[in-house]
């Protein structure tokens, strides 16, 4: 299995209750409401779902979604 983009942008979405296409892909997440307890959830579910190689402390070095989208395209490569 592996975490799509799209899969991506929707949990963090649905992460802070917000749609799809409402979450600015080049603003800090934790500007739009994501707090650390979200973003270890967001870490477990995508584990979960594949990307065993993500890692808490990546993500939360940089907190823009299109950063995210990066590392979890080259950690699935």
């Amino acid at each position: 299995m592996k975490v799509t983009r799209e899969q991506a942008v929707a949990d963090v979405a649905d992460a802070l209750f917000l749609d799809a296409e409402d979450v600015d892909h080049e603003l800090d997440l934790e500007e739009q409401g994501l707090d650390s307890v979200r973003l270890m959830q967001l870490v477990d579910r995508w584990r979960d779902s594949g990307a065993k190689g993500i890692d808490f402390i990546a993500l939360a070095e940089d907190r823009r979604l299109s950063r995210w989208l990066k590392i979890l395209d080259d950690i699935q490569t």
